[in-house]
């Protein structure tokens, strides 16, 4: 029996997609609850830059990735807010990082995000991370991305929590289960993070082309 010739067609298709699986690069997934957090040093909208080595007296951080244009990271900016005024002075102060790129964002861009920063009285640090580099090395993909870390004896960062802030992105007066305050008020207590991982709800990050 003669064995069944692969159309030519299909014989092109494959290869093809072959090729596509070899250009792609592989994508940083980023840290896992648990990993060590790289430091950083990014512009805030006051024109100073600022890295979490600067804040010597945290116990951790906030680290939130989100931006000007987003309605899920507009609905949550007023309860960015009061995470940073209710943990900041038990230690854990938030720092706000813009991840979009403001040529695929313009809204996104620096003068923005100063415009933005003092509409709303930002009680923490708006960071700009021009070059996305460090977005790509937190492994960050929504705005908002939370990402709590707490700060080691020998001043390095443990990521302690990833995800959402809350089970309720439009509604804040329906919101149920307040996972990034149960992470927190755990840690602050000395305790292990018993939900130490949620899903981001969010916008995508708008990503600079290549």
């Amino acid at each position: 029996m003669k064995k069944a010739k692969v159309p030519f067609i299909s014989m092109l298709c494959l290869l093809f997609a072959g090729f596509l699986m070899a250009a792609i690069p592989a994508v940083n997934e980023g840290y896992q609850v648990g990993d060590t957090a790289r430091d950083f040093k990014l512009k805030n909208v006051d024109g100073k830059m600022v890295s979490m080595s600067d804040h010597k007296d945290a116990k951790g951080f906030i680290l939130t990735f989100t931006c000007n244009t987003c309605p899920y990271s507009v609905a949550y900016e007023d309860r960015i807010i009061a995470l940073h005024n209710k943990y900041a002075p038990q230690g854990y102060p938030v720092i706000a990082i813009n991840p979009n790129d403001a040529k695929a964002s313009p809204q996104d861009s620096y003068a923005d995000m100063q415009k933005r920063s003092k509409e709303k009285k930002f009680p923490f640090a708006y960071l700009q991370d021009e070059s996305q580099e460090i977005t790509k090395t937190y492994g960050a993909t929504r705005t908002p991305h939370l990402y709590v870390v707490q700060k080691q004896p020998d001043g390095t960062f443990k990521v302690a929590y990833i995800g959402t802030i809350d089970d309720n992105s439009r509604e804040p007066d329906k919101v149920q289960k307040k996972y990034a305050e149960a992470a927190l008020d755990e840690l602050v207590a000395g305790k292990a993070v018993s939900q130490p991982t949620t899903k981001a709800i969010g916008c995508t990050i708008k990503w600079r082309e290549a």
